[in-house]
C-alpha cells in the first residue's frame, strides 16, 4: 500500500515538474536573453566600434579567395574555350569529310581515289560508318563541352556579381562605421562640455562687496553733503529781515529808509 501511494506521489510529481518544467524553461531562456542584452547594453560603443572594424577587416580573407578563385575559373574558361573551338573545327572536318564520302558513294561509282590511292566502294562505305559514328560522338562531345562551357560562364557570372555586391556592402559597413563614429564623438563633446562647470560663485561674492563698498561710500558722501550745506535752514550771518524789506519797497516803489545806526 505503501508503496503505491510513493509510486502515485512520483507520478504526479513528475507531471507537475514536467508542466513546470517548460514554463520554468521559457522563463529560464527570457532570463538568459535579458542578461545577454544587459551584458551587450554595458559594452562600451567604442569597443563595439572596434569589434564592428575587426569584422570588416576580416572579410579580407574571404574576398581576395573568391578573387583568387574567380581569377582561376576565368583562366579554366579560356582553356575550355579554346578547347571547344578545336574540337569543333575537327568536327567540322569530319562532318564535311562524311558528306563528300556520302556524295561520293550515291555518284554510283565502283573505285574512288582519295590521295592519290584507289578504294572500292566497299572500302569506303566501311570508312563512312566508321567516320558516321567517329562524327556523331564528336558532335555529342562538343555540344557537352559547350554545355559546360556556357554553365561555367554563367556561374562565372553570378560569381563577379555577388564578388562585386560583397565589395559594396564592405565599402557600406566601412562608411557607416566612420558615421557612427562621428555621431559617438559629438556625443562625447556634448557630454564633456555638459559636464564642464564654470564655477563663479567666488566672483560672484566679489560684485556683492563691491556694491555694498559703493553703496556705503554713497550714504558717506551724502551725509557729508548734509553736514557741509545744511538744507532748509535760515542764514544767520546777514540780516534778512531788512533785505526783504527794501525789496518789497523796491518793488512798490516806495522811498527806502536808511537806518541809521547810532553808536552810543
Amino acid at each position: 500500500m505503501l508503496s503505491k501511494l510513493l509510486l502515485g506521489s512520483m507520478v504526479t510529481v513528475g507531471g507537475v515538474g514536467l508542466v513546470a518544467g517548460t514554463t520554468a524553461l521559457s522563463y529560464l531562456r527570457m532570463g538568459i536573453t535579458s542578461v545577454r542584452q544587459e551584458i551587450a547594453d554595458r559594452i562600451p560603443v567604442q569597443v563595439e566600434l572596434q569589434r564592428a572594424r575587426q569584422m570588416i577587416a576580416e572579410l579580407k580573407p574571404e574576398i581576395a579567395e573568391n578573387l583568387r578563385r574567380i581569377a582561376k575559373e576565368e583562366v579554366d574558361l579560356e582553356r575550355l574555350e579554346e578547347e571547344l573551338e578545336t574540337k569543333r573545327q575537327r568536327s567540322d572536318k569530319a562532318r564535311s569529310d562524311v558528306v563528300r564520302l556520302k556524295d561520293d558513294l550515291e555518284s554510283g561509282k565502283e573505285r574512288f581515289v582519295y590521295a592519290k590511292k584507289s578504294y572500292t566502294a566497299e572500302e569506303v562505305k566501311e570508312d563512312l560508318a566508321t567516320r558516321f559514328r567517329q562524327l556523331q560522338t564528336q558532335e555529342a562531345t562538343v555540344e557537352k563541352l559547350d554545355q559546360v562551357f556556357h554553365a561555367r560562364q554563367k556561374n562565372l557570372i553570378a560569381a563577379r556579381q555577388k564578388l562585386d555586391s560583397m565589395l559594396s556592402a564592405k565599402r557600406q559597413l566601412e562608411v557607416e562605421v566612420e558615421n557612427l563614429q562621428a555621431r559617438l564623438t559629438m556625443v562625447e563633446v556634448a557630454e564633456a562640455s555638459s559636464r564642464v562647470t564654470v564655477h563663479d560663485s567666488q566672483l560672484s561674492k566679489t560684485r556683492e562687496l563691491i556694491d555694498s563698498i559703493g553703496s556705503r561710500i554713497d550714504v558717506a558722501e551724502k551725509l557729508l553733503d548734509a553736514e557741509v550745506e545744511p538744507t532748509g535752514a535760515i542764514p544767520v550771518d546777514q540780516p534778512q529781515s531788512e533785505d526783504l524789506l527794501d525789496q518789497i519797497s523796491r518793488y512798490f516803489g516806495e522811498p527806502q529808509v536808511e537806518t541809521v545806526v547810532v553808536t552810543p
